[in-house]
């Protein structure tokens, strides 16, 4: 474990830069960066005793160790002087850069943050935040370098506060370093928390390490000669080096129920080489030698691990009947194993280029897994909450107790409340933002202080998934109505069965045999009862049809559409209408005018006589108490283009509400197709088609037209 250096000194410091930073402005900017620190931090001492300016150096130092750039030196000399010394970011910029400032004001805000807690979910949203405080990456990197000087120093510290350090450490800071892959650090920030969160288990290690290592040496010495001469007879170029394990990464696998003697990768070995290929002709070569355990080798050089880690592994008996973990990898893989994100400063000539997108790359990835990881989502709906949520403008609000909540921009009260708990959010009746009730289509912004009230008695409305703004809230609204729509159509299915048996004069008790629901539920590909009363009550399967496949009857045209359908006879689906009816290659499709469906509205299909399939709307009366011919649809998302609906609007005055009504459809992408005037003796209504692409559209324009003073109800019409 390296110890910190309290005697450092700006000299060694200068030198260490010069061997990679050539520039003389950047390194005149580097000195000026440390005199200006020093000016500031004069007088103040850290708790060791040491002046203050020991610290920033040690950091920059450390910094140095992955060829940080000129900024980041500057900003790690200065990490502590807004902080500390009453510097602002505008002399900062004055006198430096807003590059270098912007870098110091990033630390700062990370350093006034408590991560106080030891619940996963605030972990994981204190890790959250300090990602999404940081526009750059660099900023991450010199708060890490940061904790590991002072964690070298831990041992001036209280019991009490030592144990608080190395928790947050271990907790907050080291998954963070492993997501940007800077393994030297992580490694390190590691071993330092477990020595003072539990120093017995610690100690216990190093005294069991100390005890085998003149062995151990022996042992890695004779197989390192062993591959040196292997290998040279095979004309490969390499490098070995023995592998120290470290002390965190062996209490894990003890942790685990493992001793010490079991742990046998304490005998390790890293080869390095000039190429990708020569990585596998070394592995072949080793393997040709010394038997490998099969379940020990891993390629991580065509499969890298999410941090961008590249490496072969195996295991294998070597010298002595001792068991050896090997690593091979190139120069360049080592260089990204041990520094990560941070072993793209080494690369001087795409520097920028590559520094910026791996940034990117790293941590949109860190924010996406932090966020969704424990979501049960499929793929698809994991993709679409990434894209909707994750990488967009991140703001931050309050919940009433001081809690911070993250977001994206654009969310409503609706996203804060499923954001802390689902039951809040199915229970939420109004929101209160900074003092103020609020609607809940209210746009959060940065810093409001949200309180939610609740109602045990209230559910969630459906038109709330149009208002929501994140896929999370959207899935948890929508799966609250999936599992109401289930035990709803559970009963009515059956229901429909029931009745249908009745009216056809068939007892219960023969049309439940066991041979009989065998028979039906391999005949639709299903698993259980259940799911046959739910098909049947949301009308994918009609009750005579289930009943005739038990009586073997001859079914009609229509019935053997409907049959076609349900059996998936052929996968395929229509995609030239605007409905797509699975199970059906071609057949002719019609929206009912009755009801006048549109895209978002819940719809189902009714075979006619000789007229294709009429399409309704769910809630139709025309088709709501039908138990035959009714099948599964759904509206293409491919098509693109406006759809014909009804609504009746009542106003008190119908002279110039006519204008009004019309004035707001500029404004909400829908067209009037034609108005017709129905007066009365109280007020008037207007029957009027409209022109719309979906019901989200529809639903905006309605709500626009109540808010006109003379419209007193407004609502969709089914003729």
């Amino acid at each position: 474990m390296r110890k910190d250096k309290p005697n450092l000194t700006f000299d060694e410091l200068f030198e260490k830069v010069s061997t990679y930073i050539t520039n003389d402005d950047d390194i005149k900017m580097i000195t000026k960066a440390y005199l200006f620190a020093y000016e500031k931090h004069f007088g103040q001492k850290r708790h060791t005793g040491e002046d203050y300016i020991i610290h920033p150096l040690n950091v920059a130092y450390i910094l140095s160790d992955i060829n940080a750039d000129y900024q980041t030196i500057c900003a790690a000399l200065l990490h502590d002087t807004i902080e500390d010394c009453n510097v602002t970011v505008e002399e900062l910029t004055n006198e430096f850069s807003l590059e270098i400032a912007n870098l110091v004001n990033g630390v700062t805000k990370i350093n006034k943050l408590n991560f106080n807690g030891d619940n996963e979910a605030i972990l994981a949203n204190h890790r959250k935040i300090i990602v999404g405080l940081t526009e750059d990456v660099r900023v991450i990197i010199i708060k890490l370098a940061d904790r590991l000087h002072n964690m070298r120093t831990l041992w001036i510290l209280s019991e009490k506060k030592q144990k608080e350090n190395a928790l947050e450490t271990l907790e907050i800071l080291v998954p963070i370093a492993h997501r940007l892959g800077m393994n030297k650090i992580k490694s390190e920030l590691e071993d330092l928390s477990l020595r003072y969160s539990k120093p017995d288990v610690y100690f216990s290690i190093v005294e069991k390490l100390n005890q085998s290592k003149v062995e151990r040496n022996n042992n890695v010495q004779l197989m390192k000669e062993s591959l040196t001469s292997l290998l040279n007879s095979h004309g490969i170029k390499h490098k070995i080096k023995g592998r120290a394990k470290s002390i965190y990464s062996i209490y894990k696998k003890l942790d685990t129920g493992k001793r010490f003697s079991d742990i046998y990768d304490l005998l390790a070995l890293r080869i390095f080489v000039d190429t990708e290929q020569d990585c596998y002709q070394v592995i072949g070569i080793i393997h040709s030698k010394y038997r490998p355990i099969p379940k020990r080798f891993k390629d991580y050089i065509a499969m890298p691990k999410e941090n961008g880690y590249q490496s072969l592994h195996t295991t294998v008996f070597g010298e002595n009947g001792q068991l050896y973990e090997i690593q091979i990898r190139t120069y360049e893989m080592d260089d990204i194993a041990e520094h990560g994100i941070a072993s793209h400063w080494s690369y001087k000539e795409k520097n920028k280029t590559l520094m910026q997108s791996a940034m990117e790359e790293k941590l949109q990835f860190f924010r996406t897994i932090m966020e969704l990881s424990k979501e049960e989502e499929s793929d698809e709906v994991f993709i679409n909450s990434v894209k909707e949520d994750v990488f967009k403008n991140i703001i931050y609000v309050f919940t009433p107790k001081g809690d911070v909540i993250e977001l994206p921009f654009g969310s409503t009260p609706i996203d804060f409340a499923y954001r802390v708990h689902s039951k809040v959010g199915d229970s939420m009746v109004s929101a209160i933002v900074n003092g103020n009730i609020v609607s809940l289509d209210y746009k959060l912004q940065d810093n409001d202080i949200v309180k939610i009230n609740t109602n045990k008695t209230q559910t969630p409305s459906r038109e709330w998934i149009n208002i929501a703004y994140t896929a999370q809230a959207k899935n948890k609204i929508k799966a609250y109505f999936n599992k109401i729509d289930k035990e709803e159509n559970l009963k009515k299915g059956e229901d429909l069965l029931n009745k249908e048996l009745k009216r056809k004069k068939i007892s219960n008790s023969d049309f439940y045999k066991d041979e009989n629901m065998d028979k039906i539920l391999k005949e639709v590909h299903l698993d259980n009862l259940t799911d046959l009363y739910i098909g049947i009550g949301c009308g994918k399967y009609s009750p005579i049809s289930i009943i005739n496949i038990v009586n073997e009857v001859d079914v009609s045209k229509e019935e053997i559409i409907l049959n076609k359908v349900n059996s998936n006879i052929s996968d395929k689906t229509i995609i030239k209408n605007d409905i797509i009816v699975e199970g059906i290659d071609e057949i002719k499709v019609n929206i009912a005018s009755c009801c006048k469906p549109i895209p978002g509205d819940r719809i189902i299909g009714y075979i006619t006589k000789g007229n294709g399939i009429s399409v309704h709307r769910s809630v139709c009366p025309n088709v709501s108490e039908l138990d035959e011919r009714l099948i599964d649809v759904k509206w293409n998302a491919i098509v693109d283009k406006k759809y014909s609906t009804s609504i009746l609007i009542n106003a008190t005055d119908n002279k110039t509400v006519l204008i009004d009504i019309i004035s707001k459809t500029s404004s909400s992408d829908v067209v009037i197709q034609s108005i017709n005037t129905i007066n009365t003796s109280e007020d008037y209504m207007f029957d009027i088609t409209v022109l719309v692409p979906n019901k989200e559209k529809l639903i905006k324009f309605m709500n626009d037209l109540e808010m006109i003073e003379k419209i007193t109800h407004v609502e969709r019409l089914i003729k």
